[in-house]
């Protein structure tokens, strides 16, 4: 099984709901096809570096996954015949790009853990 990352932009025009039902839907893909979904990262509506089908800004969404080669092919077959997908990459990382993907993946997950023991502290020194 390989390690591979993909990113895929969506229109702008969804609503977040739309937004979410279309990710679980590219999710799906790769469950069926037996990849082992390792992280998921939404990062909301950006601004394109150049205006795509005339739209300025998408959804961007990045999913790592364990598979096998074949599946990239169905995936990206289903990002073609998706109409609410602008743009998609998909590639496989080295060895030394899923441990640098991992590395990622843990400092996040550190900076997500410490934000709500800052919060606390902060309420901590208000109310005293």
């Amino acid at each position: 099984m390989n390690n591979y990352e993909t990113v895929f932009i969506l229109t702008p025009v969804l609503s977040d709901d739309q937004m979410k039902e279309a990710v679980e839907k590219f999710k799906d893909v790769l469950k069926a096809n037996n990849a082992e979904i390792v992280n998921e990262e939404l990062w909301g509506l950006r601004k394109l570096a150049y205006p795509i089908q005339k739209k300025s800004t998408g959804f961007y969404v990045l999913v790592e996954f364990k598979g096998e080669p074949t599946i990239v092919k169905k995936l990206e077959t289903a990002f073609r015949r998706d109409e609410r997908v602008i743009r998609f990459l998909t590639f496989r990382l080295d060895k030394y790009a899923a441990e640098y993907a991992e590395k990622r993946r843990n400092l996040r997950a550190n900076k997500a853990s410490e934000k709500p023991a800052e919060a606390e502290a902060k309420a901590e020194v208000k109310e005293a």
